[in-house]
């Protein structure tokens, strides 16, 4: 089943927001982290004069495999230190793919880093494995240190593997990963003391410092230091608790000078509920409204867990709130044409950008797909929006054994005829979202005119 509305065209008000300056280029980090590789490699250069034998290719690739290691899990904290840069411009979804994809060399050149030096080493002393191993923690209790930080980032490594990560909590997740910084701690301090690259070089013993110090320094600024003063800044407190939909309640929070925020349309919070159970638990949320003077929105579904919670809060309740993060935002359009396409409860920021993205009478299009209308989520609101600002509304109901495939090429290119000339924003249930890349590729889309953003950690 298949419903469309069209807003007439009416230059009636709406909250558009402008759309605030963007941040750090993606290509521009990229670009500053492999530099950083480059002057890594260098360093290893320069005091390796030569290699020659077993035991000096052995150990070699030891050193640079280590050298390789202590930068990338820099880099790796600094990518989710939440600098407001890197959120704005490259995205939290996108940055935390990178994480991901770093921790995994990260763990891999770790490991690889202990086992060439301890037998490059072996090989040097004509002795087994396992002695020289025993030698080299008795020896030298930085590399103690170093001996225990390495389960710990195989640990981590473990639980955030796609095989693992689906049957972990969220908040399991997410606390377990705090273990990365103790292995961080612990590791650094065989970095200068043991490593020939630092220990007669004053300068590279230098840069390494003022590295891991300046990323210390986001971390504790940025995710601990941050959220607080924004709390006592802000007092932001549930003020409504209300049901939109069954399974789904928004949650309006108040608050003072919340403009200060600079929170935009499509962006998310890392919210924390000061109850006896919710407190602990930090998890992201979009704003399912334009920000408003003294009020933010964030609408929730009943997944399990804290989400169910969350409908039974208090008003009053006090909240903590990091952020806004993301750059799912007015920001990245690239043309005045903007397709909004949604699926399920990722209508809550779409919904938040359908309201607020700057666009004249004709030139925004919003798609909903649900399975049930019960499922369409501020369905008055939205057809509202749409007759304000002259927009187009095309909702697709039913299940897909009935509706078939709504996005596909066809499908889109009939209902937005210009597809192409279209900045298109895409939420929704990771199959759909898929299918709807695909679509938009197959479309003729320019992949750099559609924006997406996800929370699948």
């Amino acid at each position: 089943m298949s419903t469309t509305l069209a807003g007439s065209p009416t230059t009636g008000a709406h909250r558009a927001v402008r759309p605030a300056s963007g941040g750090a280029r993606p290509e521009a980090v990229l670009t500053v982290v492999a530099a950083g590789v480059v002057g890594v490699v260098a360093l290893w250069w320069v005091n390796t004069p030569g290699v020659s034998g077993l035991d000096g290719w052995l150990t070699g690739a030891g050193r640079i495999s280590g050298l390789l290691a202590g930068y990338a899990i820099a880099v790796l904290l600094a990518l989710m230190a939440r600098i407001p840069a890197l959120e704005r411009g490259v995205g939290s979804d996108r940055l935390a793919r990178w994480h991901s994809m770093g921790g995994r060399y990260v763990v891999g050149l770790s490991v690889a880093h202990a086992l060439l030096i301890i037998w490059g080493y072996a090989v040097t002393e004509r002795t087994d494995v396992v002695s020289e191993t025993v030698t080299l923690n008795l020896s030298y209790p930085d590399v103690l240190k170093a001996t225990v930080a390495l389960p710990l980032l195989v640990g981590v490594g473990v639980i955030s593997a796609r095989a693992v990560r689906p049957r972990l909590r969220y908040e399991t997740w997410f606390h377990l990963h705090f273990y990365t910084y103790l292995a961080t701690w612990l590791a650094f301090g065989h970095q200068l003391a043991t490593g020939n690259e630092f220990v007669a070089a004053p300068a590279a013993r230098t840069a390494w410092y003022a590295l891991y110090l300046t990323v210390a320094a986001a971390v504790v600024w940025y995710r601990f230091v941050t959220p607080v003063r924004q709390a006592v800044r802000h007092r932001l407190r549930v003020s409504r608790v209300v049901a939109e939909a069954p399974g789904v309640v928004s949650l309006h929070l108040s608050g003072r000078r919340l403009e200060r925020l600079r929170a935009e349309p499509g962006q998310f919070f890392r919210w924390r509920f000061l109850t006896r159970d919710l407190w602990w638990s930090p998890n992201p949320y979009s704003l399912s409204a334009a920000p408003g003077p003294g009020e933010l929105r964030i609408t929730v579904k009943d997944l399990g867990d804290q989400s169910r919670s969350l409908a039974r809060l208090r008003p009053g309740t006090r909240v903590l709130a990091e952020g806004p993060y993301g750059a799912l935002t007015p920001a990245r359009r690239r043309g005045r044409r903007v397709l909004l396409i949604a699926g399920g409860i990722g209508i809550t920021p779409l919904r938040a950008l359908f309201e607020g993205i700057p666009a004249a009478p004709g030139e925004l299009t919003l798609l909903y797909r649900t399975r049930t209308t019960d499922d369409l989520v501020f369905r008055d609101e939205l057809e509202s929006i749409s007759a304000t600002r002259g927009a187009a509304l095309h909702y697709c109901v039913g299940p897909r054994s009935l509706v078939g495939d709504p996005f596909t090429p066809r499908t889109l290119t009939q209902l937005v005829p210009d597809l192409r000339e279209h900045d298109v924003y895409v939420c929704g249930p990771e199959e759909m979202t898929a299918g709807v890349m695909a679509a938009l590729r197959a479309a003729g889309v320019a992949r750099r005119r559609v924006h997406r953003e996800s929370f699948e950690f």
